[in-house]
């Protein structure tokens, strides 16, 4: 068992966790992987209690005669782009149309090998709860409700069964809890000699932040922690000292220009869009196609399928064309799996593309791109920034009023006690006081990819800090893992990129170090862990305990 807490402990001590919208990836810092949990809990349903179930895939929205002709709109327009792109020999590409793939595939039947073994059954059990992929075996009969923690890359708070704060927290107390215990073997009696690194989103909401560290704290009983948001550990994890970093996920993307471990407050853009809305789109075509497996969005092992064949196959390779054939097995539990033989044409890109043409995504239903908000002010936390920002508006009026009556030596000496904050100062130097208040409202018009990527870089206040990141756009999370479309992005960019800007060399990094995109951030923070200037950043129980939201506000890595 590790000594207890101090500022010296070893890395072994530590666990790293990075909740998303579908997975959790927790591990300690000497694994080379983190351990990749289904992020959700499913709870006994109580007598009298009514039934609730969070979707496993972003659920499709209801779409009227309108809605639907704009997405073939969309669609044929990638179509068409895709038509009239070239492959890398300098010949032209040409497509199926779907109506053609669609008579074959509606012939096609499943095949299977009789000699295999079937897949494990559905699980029967009376357990209170049930946590990560368990839930996928459970039968269907069973009556338990099943949560998901996080949405959209924030707590999952609505007016539903399950919904509140406080039930949000408990749900992810247990998930957790319940991890470290059976998955790194931690009882969680021993968290007291243990230090959690928490990976937050780069768009936080500062009550929700406080809770967690208080539920990491006080509801686990880690003996200290940290807080570290995602794009400047995904730049640790690349090794990058600067980067305008876009992490796709499930259900958002979000882009921002990190530079020396800094992520630039005014950069921040997070999109309402990710891989899960891209599966949907996949189905949607796969339908058009004729896709012979009959898929029940309500079950869960039909949403597992979708988006485990989406990242088979869906692709941004412009060399392949035409009719391409697919195959695929379907593993129904207790069953022999059976294996389909399909063709697939343009429909692998276009569901891609969608990150490029958000139209697309509106099957999903209506989105927006959201920026960091005002800080609301906190009242454990009176001393805050905006504390500081009136008083200091104040002392600089009353020190003014002062001049004015005194006059001459008076006037002198009240000059001395004149609060530079309220002086007239070149922009480079105002930005900072004002780059969390970017937009009152806290949203925008929902972006493309890289238009979400020219308009955070487009924020950064120096050209020269402009130039740096349009030469290092680090791509991170599982949404955006199709290959080629690093490429794709590239030669976008390149088109739109304004002259004065534009470096030498665009590098779009789509695997650092060669390895798997959703674990970047999570490595980032494994490594900041080990780091000797760490030590500054952990906030001791005791602390949190005395100090509350000021030590956060002191300690955390980033302008709070």
């Amino acid at each position: 068992m590790p000594e207890p807490f101090s500022e010296h402990l070893e890395a072994q001590a530590s666990i790293i966790l990075h909740p998303g919208s579908r997975y959790l990836r927790i591990g300690r810092p000497s694994d080379s992987v983190p351990h990749t949990i289904l992020h959700a809990i499913a709870r006994k349903r109580r007598s009298g209690i009514p039934a609730y179930n969070d979707p496993f895939l972003v659920p499709q929205a209801k779409l009227d005669g309108d809605a639907v002709q704009e997405l073939e709109e969309c669609r044929l327009k990638v179509s068409h782009i895709l038509q009239s792109s070239l492959m890398s020999d300098g010949s032209r590409r040409f497509a199926t149309p779907p109506q053609q793939i669609a008579v074959y595939n509606k012939r096609i039947q499943p095949v299977q090998d009789e000699d295999g073994d079937p897949s494990p059954p559905w699980v029967y059990t009376d357990k209170e709860y049930i946590v990560g992929d368990e839930i996928l075996s459970l039968h269907p009969s069973l009556e338990y409700n099943v949560h998901f923690p996080i949405v959209r890359g924030d707590l999952n708070i609505h007016s539903g069964l399950g919904g509140s704060i406080s039930a949000v927290l408990a749900d992810l107390e247990t998930i957790w809890g319940h991890c470290i215990s059976t998955v790194l073997n931690v009882p969680l009696k021993d968290l007291k000699f243990y230090r959690a690194v928490l990976i937050i989103t780069d768009i936080y909401n500062r009550d929700h932040v406080k809770k967690l560290t208080n539920l990491l704290l006080n509801g686990l009983g880690f003996g200290g922690c940290f807080v570290l948001q995602d794009h400047v550990a995904a730049t640790f994890g690349a090794g990058l000292g600067y980067a305008c970093v876009v992490d796709v996920g499930d259900q958002k993307t979000s882009v921002s220009c990190v530079e020396d471990a800094i992520s630039h407050p005014t950069t921040r853009l997070r999109l309402d869009y990710g891989g899960g809305d891209v599966t949907q789109v996949f189905y949607w075509l796969l339908k058009k196609c004729g896709f012979p497996h009959q898929v029940n969005l309500s079950k869960k092992l039909d949403a597992m399928l979708l988006n485990k064949l989406k990242h088979e196959f869906c692709h941004v390779n412009l060399n392949e064309c035409g009719a391409q054939e697919k195959t695929f097995s379907v593993h129904s539990p207790g069953e022999i799996p059976s294996t389909y033989t399909i063709q697939m044409g343009d429909e692998l890109i276009v569901a891609a593309l969608g990150l490029f043409y958000p139209d697309l995504l509106k099957i999903t239903g209506p989105k927006g791109t959201i920026t960091q908000k005002p800080n609301p002010g906190d009242p454990d936390d009176p001393f805050d920034e905006n504390y500081l920002r009136e008083t200091s508006r104040r002392g600089g009026r009353e020190a003014a009023e002062a001049m004015e009556v005194g006059g001459g030596e008076g006037a002198d000496a009240g000059e001395e006690d004149i609060v530079v904050d309220d002086q007239p100062l070149p922009p480079a130097q105002v930005a900072p006081l004002t780059s969390v208040r970017i937009d009152s409202s806290g949203t925008e018009k929902l972006f493309s990819l890289e238009q979400a990527i020219l308009t955070s870089i487009d924020r950064c206040q120096s050209d020269e800090m402009k130039r740096k990141m349009y030469s290092s756009i680090l791509i991170v999370g599982g949404g955006a893992k199709f290959k080629s479309i690093g490429k794709w992005l590239h030669s976008r960019l390149t088109l739109q990129i304004p002259v004065a800007y534009r470096p030498e060399q665009i590098e779009i990094i789509t695997r650092a170090k060669d390895m798997d995109p959703c674990m970047t951030a999570w490595k980032g923070a494994a490594l900041m862990t080990c780091l000797e200037g760490s030590n500054e950043l952990w906030i001791q129980q005791a602390e949190w305990n005395k100090h509350g939201v000021k030590i956060l506000r002191e300690k955390c890595p980033f302008i709070w």
